[in-house]
């Protein structure tokens, strides 16, 4: 059998409608629209988890977090017991390689072996999450790859030389150039990977894995970008707090607050928005380096092109940045499939899909399906024939008792939020942009449809075994606070808006 080459390009903090493809006319990116023109789009793709290791959790294992890691928040640890992405791969004849930001915790101390759940080989760059537990220094070599390259090209320490932390979402473009920015080195290593491969005429084939850390903040794209898009012609930012007030979402106000957006003017969310953009197309430019190697290597009619994201970002949206909330800037994310071998070019997919179905999917493209059972479902028979995969999409978010969970169809979104049990309902098709709650509704036919997904999701947690939010068969609710007091936080000098 002929198996192909798989390419899989992760991205992180990517929202569905920041790519040119998927609608935005702000934006270019020319080269993801390449593999979308010669692949599959996933209109409807979501993640099962909008925080960052849970979802990647659910990607490498193909079940829901709350199975896989036993934690729905930002951390956890793969049980024993679950597939593992790189450990089929390897079974299947595969040479895995991986380089960039695989987040995958616990975090291995200096000397000690890295926690990669059997990629063979492996260059990370994890944003300096290993240095900020081991090496705050940055004294240490071995921990983070990008960060010992930096040392040999002249630029060693400087990757946050502008000043920005890894969350900071205020603008600043990087001091290091474009050619030894961080998205640009993980392409360097993943061509340096895969010729290497080429060059020893393997009869394995190989599964790259290129994972972005961008455009995860700080938004900080290297010079031209951040000069590439004129923040005066980016839109503002969709909603306001207003609307998280009258929901009822009174953690998402205090995160408002305690992350000093309410002192961003709105110029600065312009730029930021404009820096975002610049951090993209950046990316953009280096997803076609990787595909014009394939087409000049003869390998694309045989090369599985994935390009997906674990999440999504606000990005100003209802005062709100990073993710970790069920409206569509956080949860809603690209996936784009390219095999020109088998799959049809320019096809737009509707079917409801997540990150938990790649692990089944690409499994699928080798010839050798899983042979266990996980949440994920195979895509390719939507692809190929149009089949349908679900009627209803669950993700999940948040641990006892701060838990969120959302039910989506192709029309309807509901979403239950354990604190204070605030419940949402928004028509995705004539409100793609989630400003008109409906819970409260008293069309008949909207109550009716609210009970239909709060009933289908209280028969999920039950079936899948997720019950702390579940009494006598019903969902509970946390008490909500009588009202809403503003944070403590750091003396706020040097954030204001001139």
């Amino acid at each position: 059998m002929n198996r192909p080459n798989i390419l899989f390009i992760m991205c992180d903090q990517l929202r569905h409608d920041a790519i040119e493809c998927n609608g935005n006319e702000f934006i270019k990116t020319p080269n993801l629209n390449r593999i979308a023109e010669n692949g599959v789009n996933f209109s409807n793709m979501f993640t099962p988890n909008p925080i960052c290791v849970p979802a990647r959790a659910s990607l490498t294992t193909g079940c829901y977090p709350h199975k896989c890691t036993g934690i729905k928040n930002n951390g956890g640890t793969i049980r024993e017991g679950f597939p593992l992405l790189g450990e089929e791969l390897n079974q299947r004849g595969y040479e895995t390689y991986a380089v960039g930001k695989l987040h995958y915790e616990p975090y291995a101390p200096p000397g000690q072996q890295r926690n990669v759940h059997g990629l063979k080989h492996v260059e990370l760059m994890e944003s300096g999450r290993i240095l900020s537990k081991y090496d705050p220094k940055g004294n240490l070599q071995g921990l983070e790859d990008y960060h010992d390259y930096l040392y040999t090209v002249g630029w060693g320490g400087y990757s946050r030389g502008n000043g920005l932390g890894n969350n900071d979402v205020y603008a600043a473009a990087s001091v290091i150039p474009q050619e030894y920015y961080v998205d640009t080195w993980v392409v360097d290593r993943s061509l340096e990977y895969i010729q290497n491969h080429i060059s020893q005429q393997s009869d394995r084939p190989f599964f790259m894995w290129t994972s972005f850390p961008k455009p995860h903040s700080a938004f900080d794209p290297p010079h031209p970008y951040d000069q590439m898009y004129d923040p005066r012609d980016m839109p503002e930012p969709i909603g306001s707090l207003d609307d998280l007030i009258e929901r009822g979402l009174d953690l998402k106000v205090a995160s408002h607050y305690k992350n000093m957006w309410d002192l961003l003017s709105p110029e600065a969310k312009k730029v930021i928005k404009a820096y975002y953009y610049g951090l993209i197309t950046h990316q953009d430019k280096q997803v076609g380096r990787l595909l014009d190697f394939l087409e000049e290597k003869g390998l694309r009619e045989d090369t599985v092109v994935i390009y997906t994201s674990d999440h999504g970002e606000m990005l100003g949206d209802f005062g709100l940045y990073f993710k970790q909330i069920f409206y569509n800037g956080s949860v809603r994310v690209p996936l784009l499939i390219s095999y020109p071998r088998k799959l049809p070019k320019g096809k737009v997919c509707t079917e409801l899909a997540g990150l938990q179905d790649l692990l089944p999917t690409i499994l699928s493209f080798t010839g050798e399906v899983l042979n266990q059972e996980v949440d994920g479902i195979d895509l390719t028979s939507a692809m190929l024939k149009d089949e349908p995969l679900r009627d209803f999409y669950i993700s999940q978010c948040n641990d006892h008792p701060y838990q969120q969970y959302m039910v989506v169809n192709k029309h309807w979104k509901y979403i239950y939020n354990q604190h204070g049990g605030v419940e949402e309902l928004y028509d995705q098709v004539n409100d793609p942009y989630e400003l008109h709650n409906l819970i409260s509704s008293e069309k008949s036919f909207i109550q009716e449809l609210k009970n239909t997904m709060r009933d289908y999701l209280i028969k999920w947690c039950l079936n899948n075994e997720d019950t702390m939010m579940m009494e006598h068969n019903d969902l509970v609710a946390t008490t909500r606070e009588a009202s809403f007091n503003m944070p403590n936080r750091p003396m706020t000098f040097g954030r204001r808006y001139y």
